[in-house]
């Protein structure tokens, strides 16, 4: 019970340090982009069923870099519920690839098709421009932006390495 007296001055301290270290700009050029991608992955271990970090190998993998929700050239799948152009899905790894790849003693999984989505924000503060990453809903602020050019505030995580927050300013 003597460790917990503590407890909430070092959450006051935690949140005086993350918001103090988080900071806002105003961006007037922007570009959002959202790379969603596919890729084949095998689990490798000696017991896949009781081993808690089977060795896993990536095989085909495919991508597509959507910018400011505009159609990437060559998407032929999308927009699905987030707006989101999707490659086509890469060849899934033959029986022949996946045995190539065991060792000895090791059983292998099923292949996994792993569905992921990488988002950044490039934004330009006079000669300057940045690139962070970033998360669906500033994405989307962005692409709903975007197209009426709208000055964005944007809202800087920890030590400014990510975009948190876009909000439109009213001209």
């Amino acid at each position: 019970m003597q460790k917990l007296r503590f407890l909430p001055s070092i959450i006051t301290a935690l949140t005086a340090l993350t918001l103090t270290s988080c900071s806002t700009i105003t961006a007037e050029q922007y570009e959002a982009t959202a790379l969603t991608s596919y890729t084949w992955l095998v689990k490798y271990a000696n017991n896949l069923t009781s081993q808690p970090q089977p060795r896993i190998e990536t095989f085909a993998n495919t991508s597509m870099l959507n910018r400011n929700g505009l159609k990437p050239q060559g998407a032929v799948v999308g927009p699905d519920d987030q707006g989101l152009w999707w490659p086509t899905l890469p060849p899934r790894p033959s029986v022949d690839e996946v045995e190539q790849r065991k060792r000895p003693q090791e059983e292998a999984g099923k292949p996994e098709l792993v569905k992921d989505i990488k988002y950044k924000l490039t934004y330009g503060v006079g000669n300057t421009q940045n690139t962070l990453p970033t998360n669906y809903d500033v994405y989307r602020q962005v692409v709903k932006a975007y197209a009426q050019k709208t000055p964005l505030e944007l809202t800087l995580g920890v030590n400014d390495n990510s975009v948190e927050k876009a909000e439109p300013v009213s001209k």
